[in-house]
Formats: structure tokens, C-alpha cells, sequence
């Protein structure tokens, strides 16, 4: 029978000794690896939450190292899943923040013993900057000593903050907003994010459903290969299947040359397949065989490849509701929707139409003279309704740069609304 020590995970690979340490602080990931392997553990590194998940899942661990801040992944909501889906994993906060609730390893004195020898070796000018954290190392005698470990240095605390000043815990640098909703919306991306699950973005036409669909990417351990779209309703019917799947010379008439499809350029990565209610029903079919197997054929070709792709749909039409119509596959849709997101209408969210007309402002003052809005122009961009959601509302704040002419302030008679002429 297996000790403690000798546990295995469901692939066989054993977890005994083996650490992971998730850091952006190569230098840190750097001394705990030499510490530990000094006291014969074996170290795998990983500089986000999305690749620590990754190793996880890919083999056991006893124990996890992770770091105060992290790139993609909110920390604390990092350390609650690992503990739901990896529960027998000994996870230390390398800022000092106990965990004592969880698994404790019975190497865990060794661990914190790296813990402490590598802060003992930072020169005195980072040690100064780093506030000091305790943790209870349980001694052969019972006793327990406080040790130094590492919470977030300066720099980590000028990182955690993004440009605009707002902390990536509750939000993401896609995502310009600081509603309930767009908090709501940058969680359920956090935790998503890191793995293959299919995600259906649902939303009105111009809420930003392709901005979500990059964060995804980015977050995910696919960020590294390519992110690649495919609008449904842009690509004519005839030549759909050919621009998914890819096609051979002299497939169909026009077919002069051999051609990689989207889903097969997207190897490795993942596939945006934006206003997918678009898709032929017949299209759909082929669609949902390569969903479920992977595997897909060139038009005119024989030969199957195997493609590893991630895909994200969007969508603006009530899928589930066609579906029941029949005209959208079922099957299809819950395929795709195995996560969903609902990126909500700019109207559910009026506080953030402040800070997203600084945003685009900003943005156009790269290429011209900055301007700001009155008073009273912001007060008509808070009442009005916005049916065209965030591209609306950068369409009106550009007319008004251009109506605003040589004024660096944009009055509320400047902003304005589909075809209206002049101001309301």
C-alpha cells in the first residue's frame, strides 16, 4: 500500500517530492528551485496561474508554491480551485497568507526551510521593501518558530495595479469598467481562461464580445499560439466551409491552389467564431463532428487531420431559442456553449460610460489634441439609451472630436446620435 509519500495521480506519475513554484519573479523561481532541489525535490516553474494549472492537471504535485500576484489569474480565486480540483495538494502562499485549512504536507518544514534560505539571500535592498509575513513551522520537538517569507515585493505592488490604477484582481486590461457587471464578467473570464472548455459569448452586437474572446486567449495556456477569427455572417455561404476547413486544388471552381483553413491555422490555439448563429445548417453539422472529435477533412481531400483547437463562438442572437425554432442545432449549441458569458448592454452598466469615454478619448488623443467632455456632454452620454452599446458610443465620441473642430472641450450639442442632424 502507498504512503502519503508515495501517492500517484491518475496517469500513474507520481506526486511525492515534486513541487511546483508559480511565479513571475524568475530570480525568486530561481533560488527555491536550487533550495529545493538541494534538499532532493524535483521543481517544475510556471510564471502564471493559467500554466500552474496546466502542469497540475498534466501530473501530480505535492505541493504548490504560489506567488502573492500572478499576471492572468486572480490569486485567491487561483488557490480556491486548485483545492476544489487538485484537493490533495499541499498549497503554500509564498507571501505569508496561511493555508493552514488545507492538505499539509509531511515535507512541509523542508519547504518553508527553501522558503526562508531563499529570502536570506536577497541583498538588502529588496529584503527592505518586503513586508514581513509569519508562518508556523511545526518542529520534531512540537514547538513552532516564525520565519520570514515572501510577500509582494515593490514591484509586484506597482504591478498589480494597471495603467489606469485599478486593481487585476477585479478586472481585466481588456475590460474598460468598473460596474458589478464588468467585475462579474472579468471573474467568470478568470476562471474559464485556463482551460480548453468550450465558451459561447452571448451579447448584443457592439458590447464587445471580441475583446472577451482575446482575454481568453490571453489568459489561457494557449496564449503563446495563435488566436485566429472568423466571422460567419462576413464570409459568403458557398465559400464557408472551404474558409473553416480548408480546401485542395480544384476543389470547386476557382480552387487554383491548396489553402489551410481557419480551424487548422488555429492549431494549437484558439479558433473566434464570431456571430456564429450565422452558420448554414449545414455547415453546422461538419461543425459539430470536429467539435467532438477533433478531426477534420479539407474540402476535396480524403485525408483527415487531427487539429487541437480551442474554440469560442459569439453570438448575438437567442441560440438556445432558435434551437428550439430549428434553425439552430441543438446539439450544436450546447456543444458550444458548455460556458457561457453574457457580456451585458451598455445600458445595464451606465456607471462605467464615464470611464469608457476617457478611455476613447485618450485613445484619440494619440494622433490629435486631446479634448474633454462638459459637464453637460457627459450628463447626455449617462441619459441616452446607447442600442448600439460600446461601438456606439466611440462612434459618437470620434463625430464629436470632429464637431468640437479647434475647442478642446466637447460640448453636449456635439454628441450625436444615429442620424440625427443636429443636436436633440
Amino acid at each position: 500500500m502507498n504512503s502519503p509519500q508515495s501517492s500517484t495521480g491518475e496517469n500513474g506519475a507520481s506526486a511525492s517530492r515534486t513541487v511546483i513554484v508559480a511565479s513571475t519573479d524568475v530570480a525568486l523561481r530561481a533560488r527555491l528551485r536550487a533550495n529545493l532541489m538541494n534538499l532532493r525535490w524535483q521543481v517544475r516553474e510556471a510564471s502564471g496561474g493559467a500554466e500552474a494549472i496546466a502542469l497540475l492537471d498534466a501530473s501530480p504535485a505535492e505541493a504548490l508554491m504560489l506567488d502573492s500576484w500572478l499576471p492572468d489569474l486572480d490569486v485567491v480565486e487561483l488557490a480556491g480551485h486548485i483545492r476544489t480540483s487538485h484537493p490533495a495538494i499541499d498549497l503554500l502562499r509564498i507571501d505569508g497568507t496561511s493555508e493552514n485549512d488545507g492538505v499539509r504536507s509531511p515535507r512541509r518544514n523542508e519547504l518553508l526551510h527553501a522558503l526562508r534560505e531563499a529570502q536570506d539571500a536577497l541583498p538588502a535592498t529588496d529584503t527592505a521593501v518586503w513586508a514581513a509575513a509569519a508562518l508556523s513551522i511545526p518542529r520534531g520537538s512540537g514547538q513552532s518558530a516564525s520565519v520570514r517569507v515572501f510577500p509582494a515585493s515593490a514591484q509586484d505592488r506597482i504591478r498589480m495595479a494597471s495603467p489606469e490604477g485599478r486593481p487585476t484582481e477585479g478586472t481585466l486590461p481588456e475590460l474598460v469598467g468598473q460596474s458589478e457587471a464588468m467585475l462579474e464578467l472579468a471573474r467568470l473570464i478568470r476562471m474559464v481562461a485556463p482551460r480548453s472548455t468550450s465558451v459561447l459569448i452571448e451579447g448584443e452586437t457592439g458590447t464587445g464580445k471580441e475583446v472577451v474572446a482575446r482575454a481568453l486567449h490571453r489568459l489561457s495556456v494557449r496564449s503563446q499560439k495563435p488566436f485566429v477569427v472568423l466571422n460567419c455572417a462576413a464570409i459568403p455561404e458557398a465559400l464557408l466551409e472551404a474558409e473553416l476547413f480548408g480546401h485542395t486544388r480544384g476543389a470547386f471552381t476557382g480552387a487554383v491552389a491548396s489553402r489551410t483553413g481557419r480551424i487548422e491555422a488555429a492549431h494549437g490555439g484558439t479558433l473566434f467564431l464570431d456571430e456564429i448563429g450565422e452558420m448554414p445548417l449545414a455547415l453546422q453539422a461538419k461543425m459539430l463532428r470536429f467539435l467532438e472529435c477533433g478531426e477534420l477533412q479539407r474540402v476535396g481531400d480524403n485525408e483527415t487531420l487531427r487539429v487541437d483547437v480551442r474554440v469560442v463562438a459569439a453570438t448575438h442572437q437567442p441560440l438556445e431559442q432558435r434551437a428550439k425554432e430549428k434553425s439552430f442545432r441543438l446539439d450544436l449549441y450546447h456543444r458550444l456553449a458548455v460556458f457561457p458569458i453574457e457580456v451585458p448592454a451598455l445600458r445595464e452598466r451606465r456607471e462605467d460610460v464615464e470611464i469608457l469615454a476617457e478611455h476613447f478619448l485618450e485613445q484619440m488623443g494619440k494622433d490629435s489634441p486631446r479634448k474633454r467632455l462638459s459637464e453637460e456632454g457627459l450628463v447626455r452620454l449617462q441619459t441616452y439609451s446607447w442600442p448600439g452599446n460600446v461601438r456606439e458610443l466611440m462612434h459618437v465620441l470620434e463625430r464629436g472630436v470632429i464637431l468640437a473642430q479647434d475647442r478642446q472641450e466637447i460640448r453636449a450639442a456635439d454628441l450625436r446620435f444615429g442620424r440625427v442632424t443636429s443636436a436633440a
